[in-house]
């Protein structure tokens, strides 16, 4: 498995029922019975079929689908909650790769303990301890001397921002509250992949959205692999850098948010995205024109707008002759000399579509784009804004 992949799987089948009849369900999923099928003539439930997929490093996968598609079922074979019937499944720890489908006693427990950690939806909390004991739960279990765990959990406190809490009966807290305790706890164990089961569908929509953003933030400094189960489009083309859509067991389709959006695989995923607003979506690497440096240094005719790389990570914007030099940061406004009514802003290319409406409604030059090396990469034109939400 190559080393940038967390989790792999490949051909995935989960079934549950009496152990005696599946091997004709087996058969008859690979003749291509569907579940229902299987179900009524050997009385085993179909939860996962033929499953592949390749869970990057580092990133958010969201396994989305519709209540009994399989995404819980097969986000429970991960941690062994759940028994790979037929197929690969494999887990990149720091020891190395582990295929859990075969892992059993005291190997799948170290790989619990140590690799993988869990946040519920019904946040799976302690009813009698603190919130400091709740946190510092699984590291307790797993023999760390009490200093370790004391100092490992005022670091999490901090991180969830509940250092003033931390002495409280978990009952005290509110539903959001105690899921960053659920969050905390699974930090805690410095896992390298966290399985998440729907962990804020419990709460109310405002709640949900403010734990989405923590969520985040916090992914972008501690850099997690993240396995993440929902049934709401709009969480997982939030949060996910990989969505899959399941149905009916299987993987329908897996993709980035625009892959899905833009591209669907099939009748059922266009129906899935049939009410998606396109501005929870595009970005600007969808909606931008490209454009490619003459050495160093570019020209709109059309706008009079010229764009210079001086080097060092700055940039020149000159409109109609005025030139100012700045950082080549995103979001970065390029204000012109002696007419800062008409500002050039420099934006990355996942900047959403909505940042740059609004930054269309203050200039009248194109919205220049920069990669993550600083140097200008595309342009967006107020054209190219209401052509891509046209499409849409």
């Amino acid at each position: 498995m190559d080393a940038a992949t967390a989790v792999s799987v490949k051909h995935v089948d989960v079934l549950f029922g009496p152990a005696r009849r599946r091997a004709e369900a087996l058969q008859m999923l690979d003749r291509g019975c569907d579940r229902e099928a299987i179900l009524d003539s050997t009385g085993v439930v179909l939860g996962v079929a033929d499953a592949s997929l390749a869970v990057p490093a580092g990133s958010i996968a969201v396994l989305m689908g519709l209540s009994g598609s399989g995404k819980s079922s097969l986000l429970r074979c991960i941690n062994g909650l759940n028994e790979v019937t037929r197929g690969v499944l494999e887990v990149t720890t720091r020891e190395g790769v582990v295929n859990v489908a075969s892992c059993k006693g005291d190997e799948l427990r170290n790989l619990r303990r140590h690799s993988l950690a869990m946040v519920f939806q019904q946040f799976a909390l302690l009813p009698w301890a603190s919130v400091r004991e709740n946190i510092g739960f699984g590291l307790s279990v797993r023999g760390e001397p009490e200093s370790v765990v004391r100092q490992c959990v005022d670091k999490q406190l901090e991180l969830v921002g509940l250092e003033a809490w931390a002495d409280k009966p978990i009952h005290t807290l509110s539903g959001g509250m105690q899921q960053r305790v659920g969050l905390a706890r699974a930090f805690a164990t410095d896992a390298d992949i966290l399985l998440m089961d729907e962990p804020f569908s419990a709460l109310d929509p405002l709640i949900r959205e403010h734990l989405q953003d923590e969520l985040l933030e916090l992914q972008s400094r501690l850099q997690k692999t993240i396995v993440f189960v929902s049934h709401d489009l709009d969480e997982a083309l939030k949060l996910g850098n990989q969505i899959s859509i399941m149905d009916g067991g299987r993987i329908v389709q897996t993709g980035s948010a625009d892959d899905i959006v833009f591209r669907p695989a099939n009748d059922y995923v266009r129906r899935f995205i049939a009410n998606i607003n396109p501005l929870s979506v595009l970005t600007a690497a969808a909606v931008m024109q490209p454009i490619s440096l003459s050495g160093d240094r570019f020209e709109d005719t059309t706008s009079q707008l010229v764009i210079r790389v001086l080097g060092d990570g700055e940039i020149s914007a000159s409109v109609r002759g005025r030139d100012h030099a700045v950082q080549a940061l995103a979001d970065t406004t390029v204000v012109n000399e002696g007419d800062d009514s008409n500002p050039v802003f420099c934006v990355r290319p996942d900047s959403p579509i909505s940042a740059l409406l609004n930054m269309a409604t203050l200039s009248h030059c194109p919205i220049l784009v920069l990669n993550d090396d600083g140097i200008p990469c595309g342009l967006i034109r107020d054209r190219d804004l209401l052509l891509a939400l046209q499409r849409q």
